[in-house]
């Protein structure tokens, strides 16, 4: 039997991808990356922060004496955490109240047992913030003595 043209087709496309695919691997062997040297895989760090093949200049460098070098956390500046507030609500059976808070007028949850003194409702207070993992609430409770006393 004869061949037909398509058949003539199919069989020149499949030599012709099978040469791409030859020419592809001998092009791979001949570009090929891997197996770099140590030196080639290094990379350096200039006096600006930026990385760099080369390695910096020696007469650079300078000499940090291990003394200098402070280890340690960063402290954050001490806030004032005496606050002033007023008692919107305070329920002494239960033993619980929230102080809203004279400057943020955040409303802040403090227990019976952080009252220094007896207090009620509407009354002015001291009182130090304090945060645990529900989120801010008020120790050493009591009330604001007037300043001209």
């Amino acid at each position: 039997m004869g061949e037909t043209s398509s058949k003539k087709e199919f069989r020149s496309k499949k030599a012709k991808l099978k040469e791409d695919k030859a020419q592809k691997a001998k092009n791979r062997k001949i570009n090929n990356n891997k197996g770099k040297g140590l030196d080639d895989m290094l990379a350096y760090v200039d006096e600006n922060g930026n990385l760099s093949s080369t390695p910096p200049k020696e007469s650079r460098k300078v000499e940090i004496d291990s003394k200098d070098i402070r280890i340690d956390t960063t402290s954050k500046p001490t806030e004032d955490l005496t606050r002033n507030g007023k008692i919107t609500f305070f329920n002494q059976a239960k033993g619980f109240g929230f102080i809203t808070d004279d400057k943020s007028n955040d409303r802040i949850f403090f227990h019976i047992n952080d009252l220094l003194e007896s207090v009620k409702e509407h009354e002015s207070v001291v009182y130090i913030l304090d945060k645990n993992a529900k989120g801010y609430f008020a120790t050493s409770v009591k009330k604001r003595r007037s300043s001209n006393n």
